[in-house]
């Protein structure tokens, strides 16, 4: 419906756009900020680096929840959403295994040195951009919340985003794990 929207009564859109919470643009900004950031060189810690695809793993269950929370396919739809974030993240994994060129791991000070990436940023963008527009077409539809279908098409997009966070993370963590220094016996 959405798109049918967009296409056939573009100006309807300003009337969504209008219509959003103020707390939504708000959401936006701290979301583009954090993906920006991302796109520059930077040095991390390793609970930051694993933090961010728990925290998009969060948004994505909640948009879940929140769309779909109160049906009876909720189970099956989180099911899927799992499946195809931890089919995602292993794919990735298996197609590049290392992490990006430059990236270092100081054991020492327990921290990344890690180029920057428009990644990161893509994948907030997309995680907010499906939350955002199965909100509209709940909000048109409300009878797309018990479409088994819908749901379950929602669930694999969050997944593929998220198992390509997971996957970025887990290179880093293999890195770090690498690069540990042995404890020495006594």
């Amino acid at each position: 419906m959405l798109l049918t929207l967009a296409t056939e009564h573009p100006q309807a859109l300003l009337t969504v756009v209008a219509r959003t919470p103020t707390w939504v643009w708000g959401l936006l900004a701290a979301l583009v900020a954090l993906g920006a950031s991302q796109c520059f060189a930077r040095s991390a810690g390793l609970r930051r680096v694993l933090t961010m695809p728990i925290a998009m793993a969060g948004f994505s269950a909640w948009g879940l929840a929140s769309a779909f929370g109160g049906t009876a396919q909720i189970a099956g739809i989180l099911a899927g959403w799992l499946l195809a974030a931890s089919a995602v993240a292993a794919t990735a994994l298996w197609l590049r295994a290392a992490p990006p060129t430059g990236t270092r791991f100081d054991a020492a000070d327990q921290r990344f040195e890690l180029p920057g990436s428009a990644w990161p940023l893509a994948l907030i963008l997309g995680i907010f951009l499906v939350k955002y527009a199965v909100g509209v077409e709940l909000a048109l539809q409300p009878q797309l919340a018990h479409d088994s279908r819908f749901g379950l098409e929602i669930a694999l997009l969050y997944g593929v985003f998220n198992g390509l966070f997971a996957a970025r993370s887990l290179r880093l963590w293999r890195l770090a794990q690498g690069t540990r220094p042995a404890l020495q016996s006594a």
